[in-house]
């Protein structure tokens, strides 16, 4: 019990420090805090410039509420619960595999460590992408996890902020389905994950950007603004209801898997879920939705 107890206070108190470290610009590629920000900064300037609904307003509706969201989900929720849940699962997970003569070094494919900076890049990220991928599909199909994700998509007007509006109970779903897979293939670098990690965020934040931008060919690979649309449209086929378009990062998987879903221009589509109208607009009340909620 106290090895546990000391887990989640050294993850508490070494995040406090990197959070710390972040803020007053003592770390250099690792600040994901200020990459946040220069990420979020560029991409907003491009909807000034190229804004595919032209009639929408720079600060757009729940413009503020979303900003808040993308701190809190990627710097403060880490902080009050995530990095020692995640870590303590972990140890966990490791400790049950001992009980029975085992170690997740057991299970390992790849020395990943010993593959050239691009490969290993490479693989983590095509890994987590499509992890990803079939986790929010799962968002979609059961309506437990639906309720959740329901925070998400309770969006009206897009932009980049959007990308970043979910539930906290969202990066444990996904954290917990990604863990066993990269324990598997493990020994990436923090570096590694750093560059996935800005490369994930800044697609991800113009999947959501008010641009009118589709990237030609490269649509078929990269999930784009006029593809991530009709995810969160209101209406959709009844053949189509629990979804479309799940790309995280690549849109690949959707066309391989045939989930892709582009009828027409989706500019003006109306966004959001059937009785969105009834959905919480507060921060507070939309993170104790799932639980306050009654069919």
């Amino acid at each position: 019990m106290n090895k546990y107890l000391d887990i989640i206070n050294n993850s508490y108190s070494n995040y406090w420090n990197y959070l710390k470290n972040s803020v007053f610009m003592e770390l250099n590629w690792e600040n994901y805090f200020y990459g946040l920000i220069i990420i979020s900064l560029v991409v907003w300037g491009l909807e000034i410039i190229f804004p595919w609904r032209k009639n929408q307003s720079i600060f757009r509706k729940d413009f503020w509420l979303d900003a808040f969201y993308m701190f809190f989900n990627f710097f403060l929720l880490n902080l009050i619960v995530l990095i020692a849940l995640s870590n303590s699962a972990a140890q966990l997970f490791n400790d049950f595999l001992g009980l029975v003569g085992l170690s997740i070094s057991n299970f390992q494919l790849l020395e990943i460590n010993k593959l050239p900076f691009a490969l290993r890049v490479f693989i983590f990220f095509i890994v987590i992408d499509f992890v990803q991928w079939w986790t929010h599909r799962l968002l979609h199909k059961f309506e437990f996890l639906w309720n959740f994700h329901k925070v998400h998509h309770s969006v009206k007007e897009m932009g980049f902020a959007a990308h970043l509006r979910y539930h906290w109970m969202e990066p444990v779903v996904y954290n917990s389905l990604k863990y066993i897979p990269l324990a598997i293939i493990g020994g990436f670098t923090a570096q590694d994950i750093a560059f996935v990690h800005f490369f994930n965020i800044t697609i991800g934040h113009l999947n959501h950007a008010n641009i009118n931008w589709d990237y030609g060919w490269l649509k078929y690979i990269l999930n784009n603004p006029k593809m991530h649309i009709w995810h969160h449209s209101k209406e959709l086929p009844e053949e189509r209801k629990f979804g479309v378009n799940f790309g995280i990062t690549l849109s690949i998987w959707d066309y391989i898997f045939k989930t892709k879903y582009i009828p027409h221009s989706g500019r003006d589509i109306e966004l959001g879920f059937e009785g969105d109208e009834n959905f919480p607009e507060s921060f507070l009340q939309q993170e104790l939705y799932p639980l306050t909620h009654k069919k």
